[in-house]
């Protein structure tokens, strides 16, 4: 908000810089010119943490009573073996040190040209101090946060840091205190880098005081929560911990009671407490969420944390920037104006493929519009080339959208080069706002196309252009010209006015006095980034879903609320649905919570604005993906529940602050992402089914046997195998199970509930009937033959059939394994192919004679046989839709 001259007395320097002594004070005073990084999670630490999972604990502590107390040293080497699996699996996936400050520090020049007494020259920008006057030109990265004093056609590219989605014209002109970032015209930011211009600068920020060190400070401040998924398995291990301790506590003091031996009762109470412990389920959850993670991947959605694939699913709001994701960041020329007529302009991007209506009508022909696409795509300096599977432009969008507009109507921007040869350029201007080329006509005559702001070129115009010819430009046209522009910039489109002049054939020197006032007026073209063609769908698919979109962008307000009408974000009257960053200023974060449910479009809006949005969302309950591909965006996207990050455009930084990357930065992706995460829970859920049911029925089995004075049905070797295989082979392929029909009509479930919400009825009935229906046999065996060998190989083979038919009815909530039909049965191949080969391993450890000396079994006769599987096919009586009735919500 001060001019040039003051900011150099404030800072107390002055044309000539600083000179060495003062600037080695300051470098002292201020520190050097970098991004700090707080101390980073070691690669141990990530390794130990592995370990502090409640589930895990209890493995390692059955590890120990296994080999310790049961002297079942095979027992022991396996869980082992399964805990350090997991840990590895585990540590694969999250040493992933925190590397977004890291790169930031790479988006830092690592040089700057700096005046200091009077001379220029290059030091390492770490050593610029506030005070440092520095030279920028083209191509060259901002080493530090600076005030302009001199430019000429200076524009940035500040996408890293605001998200803007085109390169900002820089000046020297004085603006108010109250400016946002992203407006501050007359201010260059570290990390972003010139396009076009040169200029020279006061430095007024360095290191972390510049607006990329407060993200950075943002960014290493969040404390990142854990997952949902995480904090589920971890309530879940406790509950199990607790089971298993009560029901140790309880079986050792029956024992007592009913005079057992003291030893004998503790060896029962340790069985007891190996069989209530899936040992399976952490590997078994690793891998279905690395299935998973594979299956997004394929789907153009990179997931960077396992445990984030299935926050996805819990998901109930996504906020999305505007720019890429929920539009194609190709400028398209929508609409022209010409010959007092407005043509509307199809197709989208950069693909020259479109038609041009008039009332809804096509144009039978363009030569209205030839002279205004010759000048489009001959006053550019953009290029359009056809790249593998597209269109690649290189330049500045604007001018690639005029020569993709004039592509349109078969106007070849090479053909036209080499008719009307440019022989001279008067470049943009910040403060001429124009643009214009001098061409050489195939006729020999010279002539200047003008294109710019429409107000400026129609300053200059005394004439226009009309089907039947040239004729004066009369008041009552400028009105009409300059009200047909606010119409078009009202639709959120950028107006250019085209304009051209004939100029004597002598003239050599092209000065803007020469070439740009009497010119003639030909029309407007209005032009803007369209919304991506599949996004209307994905949002329609979201609210089906029960899942809020909200655009949050850095865009103005009236092209954000165009965007948002044209995608079904909002409808017509709903602009009360709308802030800008400014009107949130304005908000306490108690008024924000209050206010944002009812909002559905953020514009203008700072990094900070972001930061509060996501929480604010998340302290009314919401789990929040938010989207971004700017430095700008990182720290969103950590304090998001899923940070979602830009593949194509998106910075280093916002990657390595995201839980997901979107290879295409396509919005529709996130939603299939989304399905993705729903589907992943619900057949985590489905395993978890079986394999709690499974060790309440060891469970059931070892207190039965306790209470009545009898052996135990089970050993811990064949509860591992139990655990491990029988449950565990066909728990892999219920992880890959065909997705419901449904999944994407529910609403998001309450991310409160447990992994087990809506199922412990189903789990505890299953489980007494599976007891049932082998403790049965187990007696009868035991009692008639006194081969306690063979009563537990029956009662082995028994557990292990029902777990297989069990396996059939857990893919549903509402239908059995009846219900399901044949079809239903054969949908997940893999489910009958593990429940096969499950089955021969069974046999193999009954009638192999090595097998049955580690598993300790006997071979069955067929009789003996029958009745294991006869008990087993008790499974086809488990029905879900009666079971699951109890639930108070659809999980």
């Amino acid at each position: 908000a001060l001019s040039a001259e003051e900011v150099m007395e404030t800072l107390k320097t002055g044309p000539q810089g600083l000179n060495s002594e003062e600037a080695s004070n300051r470098l002292e005073e201020f520190g050097p010119n970098e991004i700090r990084e707080e101390k980073r999670i070691t690669a141990l630490k990530i390794l130990l943490d592995q370990f502090k999972s409640v589930l895990v604990v209890i493995l390692m502590i059955s590890a120990f009573v296994s080999g310790a107390i049961l002297r079942e040293f095979v027992d022991m080497y396996v869980i082992l073996a399964i805990v350090i699996l997991n840990a590895v699996l585990g540590f694969f996936h999250e040493y992933k040190a925190e590397k977004a400050v890291e790169a930031m520090k790479r988006m830092v020049a690592p040089t700057a040209r700096v005046i200091r007494e009077g001379k220029e020259g290059r030091i390492p920008s770490r050593e610029l101090v506030p005070g440092d006057t520095i030279l920028i030109e083209a191509g060259d990265r901002v080493p530090a946060d600076v005030r302009l004093t001199k430019a000429v056609q200076f524009e940035i590219d500040e996408a890293p840091l605001t998200g803007e989605s085109t390169p900002v014209t820089k000046g020297t002109k004085i603006l108010s205190e109250e400016t946002p970032v992203a407006d501050r015209a007359n201010m260059a930011f570290m990390g972003t880098h010139a396009t076009r211009g040169r200029c020279e600068a006061v430095t007024t920020a360095t290191g972390m005081r510049t607006e990329f060190g407060k993200i950075a400070e943002l960014v290493q401040a969040v404390e990142e929560e854990p997952p949902p998924l995480k904090v589920k398995v971890e309530r879940l291990g406790r509950r199990l911990g607790l089971i298993s301790v009560f029901g140790c506590v309880l079986v050792f003091f029956l024992g007592y009671l009913f005079r057992s031996p003291i030893v004998e009762s503790f060896m029962i109470s340790v069985s007891l407490a190996v069989s209530a412990i899936p040992e399976g389920l952490p590997t078994v959850l690793i891998v279905t969420l690395s299935l998973g993670a594979g299956r997004m991947a394929r789907n153009r959605a990179v997931v960077r944390r396992l445990a984030s694939v299935e926050t996805l699913g819990t998901t109930t709001v996504i906020c999305s920037d505007k720019t890429g994701t929920l539009t194609k960041n190709e400028m398209t020329v929508r609409e022209i104006y010409v010959n007092g007529q407005r043509i509307e302009v199809t197709g989208s991007g950069y693909e020259p493929k479109g038609e041009f209506l008039r009332d809804g009508e096509p144009l039978s022909a363009i030569d209205d519009l030839s002279l205004l696409l010759r000048i489009a795509t001959l006053n550019s300096n953009a290029q359009l080339e056809a790249d593998e599977g597209g269109w690649r432009m290189f330049g500045d969008p604007t001018e690639g959208a005029l020569v993709v507009a004039a592509a349109k109507a078969g106007i070849r921007q090479d053909e036209a080069q080499d008719q009307y040869r440019r022989v001279g350029e008067i470049p943009f201007d910040s403060m001429r706002k124009r643009m214009s080329t001098i061409h050489t006509t195939p006729e020999g005559e010279k002539v200047a196309y003008v294109k710019g702001a429409p107000e400026i070129v129609l300053d200059r115009c005394d004439r226009v252009m009309e089907a039947g010819g040239i004729r004066q430009l009369t008041e009552g046209d400028r009105e009409e010209i300059l009200e047909t522009t606010k119409v078009m910039a009202r639709g959120a489109l950028r107006v250019l006015a085209m304009a051209y002049k004939e100029l004597p054939s002598a003239l050599q020197e092209f000065t803007p006095e020469d070439v740009e006032e009497g010119l003639i007026f030909v029309g407007l073209t209005g032009m803007i980034d369209p919304a991506r063609d599949e996004v209307p769908e994905a949002i329609r698919l979201t609210r089906q879903a029960g899942v809020k979109s909200v655009m949050v962008t850095g865009d103005h307000k009236l092209t954000a609320v165009a965007i948002a009408k044209e995608i079904g974000l909002l409808g017509e009257g709903e602009e009360s649905r709308v802030l800008t960053g400014a009107e949130l200023d304005d908000f306490s974060d108690e008024e924000l919570e209050g206010a944002v449910d009812e909002m559905t479009v953020y514009a203008r809006v700072s990094p900070q604005h972001k930061v509060r949005i996501a929480q604010a969302l998340q302290k009314r309950g919401h789990v929040v993906a938010m989207t971004g591909d700017g430095v700008n965006d990182a720290p969103a996207l950590k304090v998001a529940d899923i940070g979602v990050a830009m593949g194509i455009k998106g910075t280093d930084v916002t990657k390595e602050a995201s839980d997901m990357v979107l290879e295409d930065d396509n919005f529709a992706t996130i939603v299939t992402a989304v399905e993705g995460g729903r589907h992943i829970y619900d057949n985590i859920r489905k395993y978890v089914k079986l394999m709690i049911t499974a060790n309440f029925d060891e469970f059931f089995q070892i207190t039965a046997a306790a209470l009545l004075g009898v052996p135990i049905p089970l050993i811990a070797v064949q509860i591992l195998w139990i655990n491990l295989v029988t449950d565990g082979i066909p728990a892999v392929a219920l992880s890959v199970d065909p997705k419901a029909p449904d999944i994407m009509r529910r609403p998001p479930r309450n991310p409160a509930q447990g992994l087990m919400h809506g199922t412990w009825l189903f789990v505890v009935v299953a489980a007494l009937l599976d007891f049932a229906s082998d403790f049965v046999p187990f007696l009868w065996i035991y009692q008639t033959q006194g081969d306690i060998v063979k009563a537990r190989t029956v009662v082995f083979t028994a557990i292990v059939v029902f777990e297989f038919l069990l396996a059939f009815n857990c893919r549903s909530d509402e239908r059995s394994i009846w219900g399901l039909g044949w079809k239903g049965l054969t949908a997940n191949k893999m489910l009958l192919v593990s429940v096969v080969v499950s089955l021969l391993l069974q046999l193999a450890i009954i009638y192999v004679p090595f097998l049955q000396t580690i598993f300790h079994t006997a071979p069955l006769s067929l009789h003996e046989l029958g009745i294991a599987v006869l008990g087993g096919c008790s499974g086809f009586l488990v029905f879900p839709e009666i079971l699951m009735r109890g639930r108070t919500r659809r999980a």
